[in-house]
């Protein structure tokens, strides 16, 4: 608190014309620097040493810098002059309110800062997480309507559930969203309680208390060295392909991993649930000739057998590429009779082609996935040659 008087006092000296020198001891005003709720009543005093010789009836006030009617005045003495304030409002700001007394020229006889503001309410949402079990961050959010309009000191606290003492964290963010994290003397393998403290001028609270293992709430760096090509010449497909984070690979673990992507004049996201553990996946399904962003991220599930579903990482940074124009789209030939046939065709080959794989290759994916490939590529230069003779017929 003895910053923010030290603002609002350099505020009254540099802001305010005719400073006259504290030290003089010319004039006081009581209270001074008063902690009030909101919606107080306040009645404060500019009392003027008697050798100046100057007459409270000759006094006003401000209050940020506006002049307050004299209807709020009282003169109590020739030395002492009131103003009282009723239902203030929240203070505009943490440093504090000017209220100031001034002679009749306008020169400031003294000042004091007005705090107006709510004791804090419990604070809420604490959630906590570990960046590759280095560390432990937690994050909060303020209680009830959220600022308490006063300087208000939040308190991260966390001891070992089953022994340990009390401690204190030290790194603190400042600003919403609040957070602090703890970088060191941290135990794997044993429980932690950890809670928030809120105080204030006018009064505290405690967060719930809320009771985890740091191996439960790990999350880690997204996956690194994403890239996304052409998978040979089909154009509604896109392979991507990426590495487990670094920083987890001594860890046992069982990683999941999540894609979206999207298009390139978009912004709405398809995501990919059903990746897995593997580090590689094929994209499907797309538009042909067009270009796409993708993004992986990760979840480092059961590290060191732990049950908890863990925490999903940043998402990589966006990577792009482009399928393949399709050669039918291009070749501008568009015949209904001849489509349909073709689809009917399509079918057909498709249920004896996944037919023969079911009898030959025996439950094995890769094998069928190149076949199919391989297939899909045959297919797409039977529909060309079939679009040229068409072209030709027509011609």
């Amino acid at each position: 608190m003895k910053v923010v008087l030290d603002i609002c006092l350099v505020f009254l000296m540099l802001y305010s014309p005719g400073v006259l020198s504290l030290s003089t001891h010319v004039a006081v005003i009581y209270p001074q620097d008063p902690v009030l709720r909101m919606g107080s009543n306040l009645t404060a005093s500019c009392w003027v040493h008697p050798d100046l010789g100057v007459h409270a009836g000759s006094l006003f006030w401000t209050l940020n810098g506006r002049q307050l009617p004299s209807s709020l005045y009282r003169v109590l003495s020739p030395s002492n002059l009131s103003v009282t304030l009723a239902g203030l409002n929240a203070s505009r700001q943490t440093s504090g309110d000017n209220l100031v007394c001034h002679n009749h020229k306008g020169h400031i006889m003294a000042g004091s800062c007005l705090y107006v503001g709510m004791p804090p309410e419990k604070p809420v949402n604490l959630t906590c997480w570990s960046r590759n079990t280095k560390d432990l961050t937690c994050s909060w959010a303020p209680g009830g309507k959220g600022e308490t309009n006063i300087s208000t000191l939040y308190t991260l606290k966390y001891k070992l559930r089953w022994y340990g003492k009390e401690k204190e964290c030290e790194d603190y963010s400042h600003t919403q969203p609040y957070y602090c994290s703890i970088t060191r003397d941290l135990h794997l393998f044993t429980p932690y309680e950890i809670w928030v403290e809120a105080s204030n001028q006018l009064g505290q609270a405690t967060s719930d208390v809320i009771t985890l293992d740091i191996l439960d709430v790990v999350t880690t760096d997204p996956p690194s060295g994403v890239t996304v090509s052409r998978v040979g010449q089909l154009e509604d497909q896109l392979g991507v392909r990426w590495e487990a984070p670094p920083a987890l690979k001594d860890f046992l673990f069982q990683a999941k991993y999540q894609i979206r992507y999207r298009l390139e004049d978009s912004q709405d996201w398809k995501v990919m649930d059903d990746v897995g553990n593997q580090t590689s996946c094929r994209l499907a399904g797309l538009r042909p000739g067009t270009v796409y962003f993708v993004q992986v991220r990760c979840n480092p599930v059961g590290i060191y057998g732990s049950r908890k579903a863990g925490i999903w990482s940043e998402w990589s940074h966006p990577t792009a590429a482009s399928t393949p124009h399709s050669e039918r789209l291009m070749s501008g030939s568009c015949d209904s009779k001849s489509s349909g046939d073709s689809n009917s065709t399509l079918r057909r080959e498709l249920k004896q082609f996944f037919g023969w794989v079911r009898k030959h290759a025996y439950g094995c994916s890769s094998i069928s996935m190149k076949l199919y490939d391989q297939w899909r590529v045959l297919m797409q230069k039977s529909h060309k040659a079939r679009n040229q003779v068409l072209q030709g017929d027509k011609s």
